[in-house]
């Protein structure tokens, strides 16, 4: 992997970051709301699944 692949990256996860702030201010401070009533172990698994759902994408991606 090269610094270019992760600058390329960390660009596309700011520019998707962005998207959500931009378009839905109001859903995402109720997405924020509905998070922090989750229990502590259901944020980790959302952050395990979310972990596995980026390596699946890569993997796959890689393989095209």
């Amino acid at each position: 992997m090269t610094l270019q692949t992760v600058i390329l990256a960390l660009g596309l996860v700011l520019i998707f970051e962005g998207l959500v702030f931009a378009l839905a201010p109001r859903r995402l401070d109720e997405l924020l709301r509905a998070l922090a009533d989750l229990p502590f172990d259901a944020r980790r698994m959302i952050g395990i699944l979310a972990i596995i759902a980026g390596l699946v994408v890569i993997t796959v991606a890689r393989r095209l």
